[in-house]
C-alpha cells in the first residue's frame, strides 16, 4: 500500500510507504479554514525501549494489505465518534530508521481543540492496537523484535480517553 505522498483530493490521507514521511505537508494540508484545531502526533525513533538501552534503529515490517483496511477503519471510527472531524492523516514508515525519525504521522484537524486532542490519540492508539506493523529494534550488542507485541483488536472496540467505546483499552505502547 505504498501511497505517493502527495496530498490527497479528499478528507483522509492514508499511507504505509518507505519514503521519509512529509510531516509539514501533512500539516499544511490538515488545516482548514472551519477547523480551528490541528493536532500532529509524530513518532520518532528513541534511543532505547523497555530493558534495552543504546538503541540505534528500528525496522517496521507490516501486513500491507490488512494496514490499508485498518487505517481506513480507524479514520471511519474517528469520523463516527468525532462527527465534526476535518482532515485525517494516518501515514506510518516501513523499512530501518535512525534516531529520530518521524515513523509514524497521525493528523486529526476538528473545529475546536478537544475534539482534535481526542480523536488523535485515539488515532494513534488504535494504530498500535489494530495494525499489522511489527517493530525490529537494533540496540548496542544485539537486535530483537519490539517488547510489546499485542494480538491486534478491533477498532471499534477500542475506547478513547473519554472512555466512548464499547469494551476495552488501547495501550499506549510509545512510538
Amino acid at each position: 500500500m505504498t501511497f505517493v505522498l502527495n496530498p490527497p483530493a479528499g478528507e483522509t490521507w492514508l499511507a504505509l510507504t518507505v519514503d521519509e514521511l512529509p510531516v509539514g505537508v501533512v500539516y499544511d494540508w490538515s488545516v482548514r479554514p472551519d477547523c480551528g484545531a490541528v493536532v500532529l502526533f509524530s513518532g520518532t525513533v528513541r534511543d532505547h525501549a523497555d530493558g534495552r538501552d543504546s538503541v540505534t534503529s528500528l525496522t517496521y515490517e507490516a501486513y500491507e494489505g490488512q494496514c490499508e483496511r485498518k487505517f481506513a477503519e480507524i479514520a471511519d471510527e474517528i469520523r463516527t465518534r468525532w462527527p465534526d472531524t476535518g482532515r485525517i492523516a494516518i501515514l506510518h514508515r516501513l523499512g530501518t530508521m535512525g534516531l529520530n525519525v518521524s515513523t509514524v504521522l497521525v493528523v486529526v484537524s476538528s473545529p475546536h481543540r478537544p475534539n482534535a486532542f481526542e480523536a488523535a490519540r485515539f488515532g494513534i492508539d488504535a494504530l498500535k492496537a489494530t495494525a499489522p506493523i511489527w517493530k525490529r529494534e537494533e540496540w548496542e550488542g544485539g537486535s530483537d523484535w519490539g517488547t510489546r507485541a499485542q494480538t491486534p483488536q478491533h477498532v471499534s472496540t477500542l475506547r478513547s480517553e473519554s472512555g466512548s467505546a464499547a469494551s476495552g483499552d488501547a495501550t499506549d505502547h510509545g512510538a
